[in-house]
C-alpha cells in the first residue's frame, strides 16, 4: 500500500511521461510541479517505488519511467476516461452516409488515428480485418533502438492472426492488454472493445500502441467511436 505522497508521486511520473517520453527526475517533479517537499525527499520516495516495482531507472538516465505494474496501477487508481468535445466532433465529422458498413467501420478507424496518433485495427464478422496508422508505432521514441524496431515489425506481420484468435475472446466492455498480457508484444499496450450492429453481427476494434500511452484520452475515444459504431451502421446499406 503507497501512502498518499507516494501515489502522488507516481501519477505525476507516469504522467509525465506519457507527454514527454523522457525519464523523470526529483528536481523535474519538484520544479514543475510543486510538490511541497525537498527533492532529497522525493529522490527518497522514488527509490521505495523503484524497490516496489512501480519505476525502473534506464542506465543512461538519472530519472525514472514506469513500469508495467505502475501502468496497471495507473488504470486502476487514477484514469478518468476524458476527451474534448472537438475530439468528438472530429471523430462524428463525415459520418452520414456510406456505401457500406465496411466503409463506415474504416472511416472510423482513420478518424481514431488521427486523434490518438496510434494504431487502430479492426476485424468485422469476422470476415474481413483492416488497420491504419501502423507507421505511428515506428515512429514513437521507445521503439527505435534496432531490436525492438524489428520486434515490433515482427507483431504487426501477426495482426491477422491475432486478431482472429481474439475474436470470440473480447466481450462487450473494454479491455485493455499491458506489457506481458498484450498478444501483440510485451512492449505494448492494446485497448479492445467488441462493437455490435442492430444487425446481431459484430466484430473487434482495437487501438495499439506503447505502454506510454494516452489512456484517459483513448480510453474516452474507444467508447465514443463504439457509441458511433451502434448509432450509425444500421443505416448502411451494403
Amino acid at each position: 500500500m503507497l501512502d498518499s505522497r507516494k501515489e502522488t508521486i507516481l501519477q505525476l511520473i507516469i504522467e509525465d511521461f506519457i507527454k514527454t517520453a523522457e525519464p523523470v527526475g526529483s528536481k523535474h517533479l519538484s520544479d514543475v510541479y510543486g510538490i511541497d517537499v525537498s527533492s532529497a525527499t522525493i529522490r527518497n520516495d522514488m527509490a521505495v517505488l523503484e524497490e516496489e516495482g512501480y519505476l525502473r531507472q534506464p542506465h543512461t538516465s538519472s530519472g525514472r519511467v514506469p513500469t508495467e505494474l505502475a501502468y496497471q496501477h495507473y488504470l486502476q487508481n487514477f484514469v478518468q476516461p476524458k476527451c474534448h468535445q472537438n475530439e468528438i466532433d472530429n471523430l462524428r465529422a463525415g459520418m452520414q452516409s456510406y456505401k457500406s458498413i465496411e466503409s463506415a467501420l474504416k472511416t472510423i478507424a482513420k478518424h481514431l488515428v488521427d486523434l490518438t496518433s496510434e494504431t487502430v485495427i479492426l476485424a468485422f464478422d469476422p470476415q474481413w480485418s483492416y488497420y491504419t496508422g501502423v507507421s505511428n508505432l515506428f515512429l514513437k521514441p521507445e521503439f527505435q533502438e534496432e531490436d525492438i524496431f524489428y520486434s515490433i515489425s515482427r507483431f504487426v506481420d501477426q495482426f491477422d492472426d491475432v486478431l482472429a484468435q481474439m475474436f470470440d475472446v473480447i466481450d462487450e466492455k473494454q479491455m485493455i492488454y499491458i506489457g506481458s498480457q498484450n498478444p501483440f508484444g510485451n512492449q505494448m499496450s492494446t485497448i479492445m472493445i467488441r462493437y455490435q450492429l442492430q444487425d446481431s453481427r459484430h466484430g473487434l476494434l482495437g487501438l495499439v500502441g506503447p505502454l506510454r500511452m494516452n489512456y484517459s484520452k483513448n480510453i474516452a475515444l474507444m467508447e465514443k467511436a463504439n457509441e458511433l459504431i451502434g448509432k450509425l451502421c444500421p443505416v448502411v446499406q451494403q
